[in-house]
């Protein structure tokens, strides 16, 4: 999974014109740790999708302006549009989280 350093890093990754995922995080974050401990294996089953991470706390403004409450979330974008949403209440288990992507990209 490969980090976003910058705002217009990421605005440049979502205009692509293949779907891509991006896992909203924090370092502080105890519930991004618990998902951290499977995404490898989620990553793996989904492995034919581009795979980012943002750190909330260190992109500023990007988690606002794409109404990431909390986190961790996943959202897909694609031609600089989100797809779709995954809050952080559903991020809880490898289970819910490939059912999200499964739903999303089939």
């Amino acid at each position: 999974m490969e980090a976003i350093q910058t705002a217009e890093q990421f605005n440049e990754i979502i205009q692509s014109d293949e779907p891509v995922i991006v896992k909203f995080y924090a370092d502080w974050c105890p519930d991004c740790k618990v998902l951290d401990m499977f995404i490898g294996d989620v990553i793996k089953e989904f492995n034919n999708y581009k795979w980012y991470e943002v750190n909330s706390d260190e992109v500023a403004g990007v988690a606002e302006n794409h109404q990431v409450m909390g986190i961790p979330s996943i959202l897909i974008f694609q031609n600089g549009e989100k797809l779709a949403h995954q809050h952080s209440a559903y991020t809880k288990s490898p289970e819910s989280v490939s059912e999200f992507l499964q739903q999303q990209l089939g």
